[in-house]
């Protein structure tokens, strides 16, 4: 027997229509969300279809979206359709400053303005200095490059190996799937290729089946971690089939995704989806998480979704200044995550893209909350602090040194408290001194 026959999920071909998907609710449905009594005599699987709207998002929507039924709020194509992406849409929600005008009138190019209708209730209508708005909205600061800066500055291109294929780490790759994301963080890392001009990145099998060959080619392959891009803009169906071709390469041990939709339209994770992911164990996902107030009643749903169905969740923060950049943002944070069952992950310092340098702390900034973090709490609240390092030299940790040297055959060591340990070592070369 095959795999693909043993597994039980024999690849469809993509020349296939894709059926539509299971939260296309009918209009009975729909009525049934928007009103609970309506839903009394409605089949039981319908019930997927819910997904708690929080007190602020509600009124939110009632007042920008006041035609808007919940129904519709709680559809993830409705909030991708209904994205705020021209100046004229911002202004009608954010009371902008005359520095974020100004700047979203110059934009040309990829990385355009693109924030969900749910992200955007999160966020500062009236603070332009609010942490998630800055994170979203442009300035001026984007437009001054600073030294060390650059428009692809880990290398990614240097290491792609078939196109949307990065081939860098000697067992796993990185598979751009798609360039669309449902909102555009001003400090990404591939602000190059995201929602380039002239329509964002569409559905292509002729790439994706070079990316496939390749790994087929490539036994020492046992990791494929898929981004963009968000993959997660992708419909079940070609998702399943994506998924589906990688499983079915033997020597493929597990998939990652890395997506932000749980956290930015959490709507997304539709029972349906959860469905498709189940099918393709092992299965792991990185949430990119920002800030606490992204810690929502909304995104307890749909991490809830995602680690019931057994997919561990790990969190990917990037340090961002004046936004995450304090042990008081940072630890509830944390504390956060591990109450909706997501590992902290890695903490990243911001990489140098271009236009980013109002977004970097210092180094020594990352450390200082690491130190904050380490024996404070948990360790599973703790994450690593990483630097992708420029030219394509990978991830490096970094943490605070708690080595202070030697006393005869004793590692002199520092814990969380400052205090001095001696550790019996007489064999050890740490800390001497040659």
């Amino acid at each position: 027997m095959g795999l693909e026959s043993a597994r039980g999920r024999a690849v469809r071909s993509l020349t296939r229509s894709f059926q539509r998907s299971a939260e296309t609710a009918p209009a009975k449905a729909r009525l049934a969300l928007a009103d609970p009594m309506a839903r009394r005599g409605l089949p039981e699987a319908k019930s997927e279809l819910r997904f708690p709207v929080s007190p602020e998002s509600r009124r939110f929507y009632r007042r920008f979206w006041p035609d808007t039924t919940a129904a519709e709020w709680n559809d993830w194509r409705w909030q991708l359709r209904s994205r705020i992406r021209t100046l004229d849409e911002l202004a009608r929600i954010f009371r902008l400053s005359e520095d974020e005008y100004a700047a979203v009138s110059r934009h040309k190019g990829s990385l355009p303005v693109g924030i969900t209708p749910y992200y955007a209730s999160l966020m500062g209508l009236n603070d332009s200095q609010e942490p998630l708005r800055r994170t979203h909205i442009m300035t001026g600061e984007e437009y001054v490059r600073s030294p060390g800066e650059d428009d692809d500055p880990l290398g990614e291109d240097h290491d792609t190996v078939v196109p949307g294929l990065v081939h860098r780490y000697p067992d796993r790759v990185l598979f751009l799937a798609t360039g669309t994301c449902s909102t555009y963080c001003r400090y990404c890392t591939r602000s190059r290729l995201v929602g380039n001009p002239g329509g964002e990145y569409q559905f292509s099998t002729k790439q994706w089946d070079q990316a496939i060959a390749y790994l087929q080619q490539h036994s020492e392959v046992r990791d494929v971690l898929l981004s963009g891009g968000d993959p997660l803009t992708l419909s079940d169906d070609k998702l399943d089939w994506l998924l589906g071709r990688l499983r079915a390469i033997p020597h493929i041990e597990f998939l990652r995704i890395g997506t932000k939709m749980p956290v930015v339209t959490p709507q997304r994770v539709t029972r349906a989806l959860v469905r498709v992911l189940k099918k393709h164990h092992p299965l792991w996902m990185s949430l990119h998480f920002t800030h606490p107030t992204e810690l929502t009643r909304e995104v307890a749903e749909s991490t809830a979704r995602l680690a019931d169905a057994g997919i561990p969740l790990g969190s990917q923060t990037v340090l961002l200044k004046d936004i995450n950049d304090s042990p008081a943002v940072m630890t509830p944070l944390m504390h956060g995550l591990l109450k909706n069952r997501v590992k902290p992950y890695y903490l990243y310092q911001c990489d140098p893209i271009r236009g980013s340098a109002h977004f970097r702390t210092g180094v020594d900034k990352g450390l200082e909350i690491i130190g904050a973090l380490r024996g404070h709490t948990t360790g599973y609240a703790t994450p690593i602090f990483v630097i992708d390092a420029p030219g394509g030299g990978g991830k490096i940790q970094l943490a605070p040194d708690p080595v202070m040297g030697r006393e005869g055959d004793f590692l002199l060591l520092r814990n969380f408290e400052g205090k001095i340990y001696k550790y019996p070592d007489p064999n050890g070369a740490l800390g001497r001194v040659f």
